[in-house]
């Protein structure tokens, strides 16, 4: 690799992943370190040559590509269910064995939910994705040129991934709310010609600022007659999903399976400042990220027969791996609804057995049931010594819902997730210890946490079976190293196991697309990619994420801030639900943006006699002394400095989201945003305060 120095790729047998003693191997983290000056760099212990500087890239030698994933798949599954989805919200997910939906229909455009079967099998997928590949071909695509999409989950989705696999084609998502500036900048970058919609408002969003190079629409939904004449106008033509399928069928060119070092997909980190940056991944990224978390999975690692959820975004790389995954071992994908709301219907009808999943869902289950027990002593004690006792079984490796307290306690819980997971997978952002506890007692489940970025191609780190204490990320996966560098400014050394973390290995980018400055200032001239992210070693090996190098500022007194870890703490809170803290470098104290949470502040509001909607309880002196007095303790339960203790909030009702452009798709912060859209608010606060 060429990021990526001397680095070896090696195929491992996955019978060498043998965890029957796994907290034996991990917490013996002597053999996975090896020195090179004052720098201590992890491996993976689950591959004996990761501390020779070689790291996990395949599993088998003949399945080096995405391309060749799905086809070990159909081959695992015998032909079984591949894609799912529901036509009505109340229909469910029913596997049709044998019965096939004709090749020439779309999933999305039939009008009758009885005239097909709700999952189509492997060998059904694999021949519309290739009649879709063929049709694009036709449409004037040529293999390694980059392919756009602009949809949410669904079945078509999946069959243009590997419909642009079929002939060498780059897959390019756009994000479902970036907003036509930073859409048509990417397709304007990447030249695309070809960009796949799922609707009609995603085709109006595009032709608003549409380059040159854009040359044609292939929508999945019908388009209204409107939007077809005012593509026309631009000289852009729009195709039907069926259309392009049929095209294909007809002229049926011979596929153009892709290397393993050809580029697989520019997927785009949305960031929180200036236009998203294109991380290059190869199909060779992929495949040593997705084999190196089934390797470290150990027993419990997916198989054919597993039903998956997909419901987080296929434009970012982690549920694009853990879909892949799922592919690759012949298991199944059931797409929701497309409403989060319906989740809850959707997981009751899928009854999935393995969930990707996010700390802000999770943090919402858990802050559901504590609402729901705070009332009554009854069920708090209840719940309490509930949690004791699945607690102790988990420390002994017991995993089960079918004791008394899942019965009388916990079984809302896990019949909310349908009442069969047992494979459950945590990222994007860190989750709350508590939080992490309560989800492996009340599902009885394994519950892993990753550690990732899109340019490490999804995980980085991954905790393992057995290991039930919470409040790190785990151990580095096979097909990476790790390690902490000194980040002086903000007095993390790496001689005190604190440092900025950096990674190389297999799953590293190849770059920023047409982007070297960018590309220089993430990757170090030894293949080394920079992070941004502060971590900690803990003493058995594992990895804890602390900090974040990025968002400091300095008061006027020379006192650095770092607004995220402040955030992180606040919303320890229970009246808080969401918090952007803010400072400038002319002014002695920060500040904050409070979005109180709804249920906890109506309930208190219930119990102490104070009326009025939740924008009149935000504008109550009450209120705001009594959340703000919660953050302080808080903040000095947790070590807080007094300058970084917030001196004011105001209290705003409406949640932070990525419909409002204040989060990233990936429900990070967007601090530019936030400043501007808190303008008037910000310059008040300072103004009262000075």
């Amino acid at each position: 690799m060429s990021c990526c120095g001397q680095i070896t790729s090696i195929r491992v047998p996955i019978e060498l992943s043998n965890q029957s003693d796994v907290l034996k191997i991990m917490y013996d983290h002597r053999q996975d370190i090896h020195h090179r000056g004052p720098e201590q760099i992890h491996v993976s212990k689950f591959y004996k040559e990761s501390k020779n500087g070689k790291f996990v890239s395949y599993i088998t030698e003949n399945v080096r590509t995405l391309y060749q994933t799905f086809r070990e798949g159909a081959y695992a599954s015998n032909n079984g269910p591949c894609l799912g989805w529901r036509e009505t919200l109340t229909s469910p997910y029913q596997v049709s064995r044998g019965k096939r939906a004709p090749s020439h229909r779309s999933v999305s455009c039939i009008t009758t939910p009885s005239s097909i079967p709700q999952w189509i099998n492997y060998d059904e997928a694999l021949l519309r994705a290739k009649n879709f590949g063929s049709g694009m071909l036709a449409l004037g695509a040529r293999p390694k040129q980059l392919i756009g999409i602009y949809s949410q989950n669904r079945p078509e989705w999946i069959l243009y991934e590997q419909g642009c696999y079929s002939f060498s084609l780059v897959v390019v998502p756009l994000y479902d709310t970036l907003g036509p500036d930073a859409c048509a900048f990417i397709i304007r970058q990447t030249e695309m010609s070809i960009v796949i919609v799922e609707d009609d408002a995603k085709a109006a969003m595009l032709l608003e600022k549409a380059p040159r190079s854009l040359k044609i629409i292939v929508a999945i939904k019908p388009i209204r007659q409107t939007t077809l004449e005012r593509a026309r106008s631009r000289g852009i033509q729009i195709f039907s999903f069926i259309d392009v399928e049929k095209l294909g069928a007809k002229g049926s060119h011979p596929e153009i399976p892709p290397a393993a070092e050809d580029l697989c997909t520019v997927c785009y980190t949305s960031g929180t400042t200036g236009n998203p940056k294109g991380v290059m991944l190869t199909h060779g990224n992929v495949v040593a990220g997705v084999c190196s978390v089934i390797l470290q999975m150990g027993d419990h690692r997916i198989r054919a027969g597993d039903v998956m959820v997909s419901f987080l975004p296929l434009a970012h790389m982690f549920e694009r791996c853990c879909e892949n995954g799922m592919y690759y071992v012949g298991g199944c994908v059931g797409f929701y609804s497309g409403d989060i709301k319906e989740l809850t219907n959707d997981l009751k009808m899928l009854k999935p057995t393995v969930m990707p999943a996010v700390p802000r869902l999770l943090n919402r289950v858990y802050d559901k049931i504590q609402n729901d027990i705070s009332a009554s002593g009854l069920k708090r004690g209840l719940f309490n010594m509930a949690m004791r006792a699945k607690e102790k079984e988990i420390a002994r490796g017991v995993l089960r819902r079918n004791g008394c307290w899942d019965k009388l306690v916990f079984k809302k819980v896990h019949q909310a997730f349908g009442g069969n997971l047992r494979l459950m997978v945590v990222g994007s952002a860190p989750l709350a210890g508590n939080v992490l506890t309560f989800m492996r007692c009340a599902l009885g489940c394994l519950v892993l946490e990753g550690y990732g970025q899109t340019e490490c191609t999804g995980a980085i780190t991954l905790t393992v079976q057995g290991d039930h204490v919470p409040n790190h990320v785990g151990p580095p996966v096979s097909c990476n190293a790790v390690k902490l560098v000194d980040v002086p400014e903000m007095e993390y050394f790496s001689n005190q196991n604190t440092g900025e973390v950096c990674v190389r290995g297999s799953n590293v980018f190849h770059g920023y697309y047409k982007d070297p400055e960018k590309t220089a200032e993430a990757i170090d001239s030894e293949g080394w990619h920079h992070t941004g992210d502060v971590g900690m070693w803990l003493p058995n090996g594992t990895l804890r994420i602390i900090d974040r190098r990025k968002h400091i500022f300095k008061l006027s007194q020379g006192e650095y801030i770092v607004p995220e870890k402040i955030e992180n703490i606040y919303t320890l809170s229970q009246y808080v639900n969401q918090v952007y803290v803010y400072g400038e470098s002319l002014k002695s104290c920060i500040i904050a943006v409070v979005v109180p949470d709804t249920d906890v502040l109506k309930q208190w509001a219930t119990e102490n006699s104070v009326r009025g909607t939740l924008s009149v309880l935000c504008n109550n002196k009450n209120v705001k002394e009594l959340i703000m007095n919660d953050m302080l303790n808080w903040g000095k339960q947790s070590g807080l400095k007094s300058f970084e203790q917030v001196k004011d909030v105001y209290l705003h009702p409406d949640p932070f989201s990525v419909q409002n452009g204040l989060l990233t798709p990936t429900f990070k912060a967007k601090r530019p945003q936030l400043k501007s859209y808190f303008k008037p608010q910000l310059e008040d606060m300072y103004k009262h305060l000075d």
